[in-house]
């Protein structure tokens, strides 16, 4: 049970200025007007649109629920915290049964060989447990994942774009190392999802299971945070933070819908098609790419067209994640110390290098893999996670 705390004066004062409502309102009329008329350009790709719309939704509910994987595993590493990470195993529970029932419909009779199409499930290997390590390393030396990186660009932290340009060059460095790894490893990698070899009812009790385990485990080790009452349904939304296990409920069920629409949530799948393209032009970029562009996962292309749907939905989310930030007060621009710049950089590097090989983040590879019921899923939470915890301890020295 959470410890109820008198409302702060700086909520009790709330809302203080009309600017940032204003603000906000304009943005989120401008986001529903650009859908609105990339819905009517009938030429160009129809999922445009709801791409966008996604795209904004997730970003409000990334930024008022501070769904950060790397802030939530820092909180309960250093103070015992585990509200966050209740959170993160609600949305995967929730997205397990979402993925689950739409499997059903998609694919009758899971069997080996066969794949729900657009799943994000990917190869199991060394080099996925590789790439997970690095991406969870990056993360505790740049101080976000990638899709937390975007939502507080929305909140003014421009420290974000150092870690963003790491994650463009660690992307390069993972087209360049992909080959010679492709071949000695993933070719061979056995591709694994679970209701192929458990039935749909198997995998959802086994992975129902585990995270209740997680979570049973997380209650006996931690503590739950304090929090503060709202004065009404309006501070509510859009003054305090919304606790982690509703963002985590409200990012699986968007996160379902996505994939029954369009794609699995995922956000580095532009960023690496824009690594790409750059990287092409570069001397000894290897032309082709053995394997890449059949798996699933967050795929990168070179690019052809300035609109693609994921470049449209990480757009979308950085604009929800401003539009939430201005009323509740968490909008402040901020610079990066010159002593922080390399390793906010590094650490993108890490997170491109690792994402690339591993076909996405944690959002991806985590996030949808883990409700998709992909193995490949729970090992990049497993190494991830142990990246994650060397980086934090490393820089507590």
């Amino acid at each position: 049970m959470s410890t109820t705390l008198p409302v702060s004066s700086s909520l009790a004062a709330w809302p203080a200025k009309r600017w940032p409502w204003l603000l906000s309102a304009t943005l989120l009329m401008a986001a529903l007007v650009s859908a609105w008329w990339l819905g009517r350009r009938a030429e160009q790709d129809p999922g445009l649109s709801l791409s966008l719309l996604f795209g904004l939704v997730f970003g409000v509910v990334l930024q008022r629920s501070r769904f950060c994987f790397y802030c939530i595993s820092r909180d309960f590493l250093a103070e015992r915290r585990i509200d966050g990470l209740l959170g993160v195993i609600a949305a995967l529970a929730v997205g397990t049964l979402g993925y689950h029932a739409i499997f059903g419909a998609f694919l009758p009779e899971a069997a080996p060989g066969r794949l729900p199409p657009g799943a994000h499930i990917g190869p199991v290997s060394i080099v996925l447990a590789a790439g997970a390590l690095a991406f969870g390393l990056g993360m505790a030396l740049a101080g976000s994942c990638v899709s937390a990186l975007l939502y507080r660009l929305g909140e003014g932290h421009t420290g974000g774009l150092v870690s963003l340009a790491g994650v463009l060059a660690g992307f390069v460095g993972g087209f360049l190392s992909w080959n010679p790894l492709y071949l000695w490893q993933i070719q061979s990698a056995p591709i694994l999802w679970l209701p192929a070899h458990l039935g749909y009812g198997g995998s959802l009790l086994l992975q129902l299971g585990l995270l209740g385990l997680l979570a049973w485990l997380l209650t006996r080790t931690g503590k739950p945070s304090s929090s503060q009452t709202p004065t009404s349904l309006a501070v509510a939304i859009f003054a305090t933070r919304w606790p982690t296990y509703v963002g985590g409920i409200l990012i699986a069920m968007l996160g379902t819908l996505a994939f029954l629409r369009l794609a699995p949530l995922g956000v580095t799948a532009e960023i690496g098609s824009v690594a790409r393209t750059l990287g092409s032009v570069l001397p000894g970029f290897p032309e082709r790419l053995e394997g890449l562009d059949g798996f699933r996962g967050c795929a990168t292309v070179i690019k052809e067209t300035l609109l693609s749907r994921n470049g449209v939905f990480v757009v979308a989310l950085i604009a929800g994640a401003w539009a939430a930030a201005l009323p509740a007060g968490d909008f402040k621009p901020t610079l990066p110390a010159l002593r922080d710049l390399p390793r906010l950089f590094f650490g993108g590097v890490l997170m491109g290098w690792g994402g690339m090989l591993a076909l996405g983040c944690t959002v991806g590879t985590l996030l949808s893999g883990i409700m998709a019921a992909a193995v490949s899923g729970w090992v990049f939470l497993l190494f991830a996670g142990l990246g994650l915890w060397a980086g934090w301890w490393w820089r507590q020295r």
